[in-house]
């Protein structure tokens, strides 16, 4: 009778199949933004209002000037109005958000270039 080999063990797959079942690793947090930039953001779900009504003049515009306690907006959540201040002093670099759309919590809705 031919000699028997020892059975062969196939080289265990566990580690290969484990990463592929783990939950996949949280993406890069995002890119810090300069210090001389202040985000902010949405405190809540709602829709963004640039205006007080929709025939009013915008709150603030790119290049506006504010300070704290300056309304830059307002989030319209469950039919309240709800008024966004600037916690800081500076000018509004960029709005990332346009007039009637829906914004997330935590959405950047401005950046400010604070006067640092």
């Amino acid at each position: 009778a031919p000699a028997q080999a020892p059975p062969q063990t196939l080289p265990e797959e566990t580690t290969d199949q484990s990463a592929a079942q783990s939950p996949p690793a949280p993406p890069p947090a995002e890119a810090p933004v300069s210090e001389k930039y202040y985000e902010v953001r949405s405190p809540m779900v709602g829709t963004f209002y640039r205006s007080p009504a929709p025939d009013a003049e915008p709150y603030v515009d790119v290049g506006s000037t504010v300070s704290p306690g300056s309304t830059l907006c307002i989030i319209e959540a469950m039919k309240l109005m709800n008024e966004i201040q600037s916690d800081y002093s500076g000018r509004i670099a960029k709005i990332n958000v346009e007039n009637g759309q829906p914004v997330e919590f935590d959405q950047v809705l401005f950046l400010i270039e604070t006067e640092k």
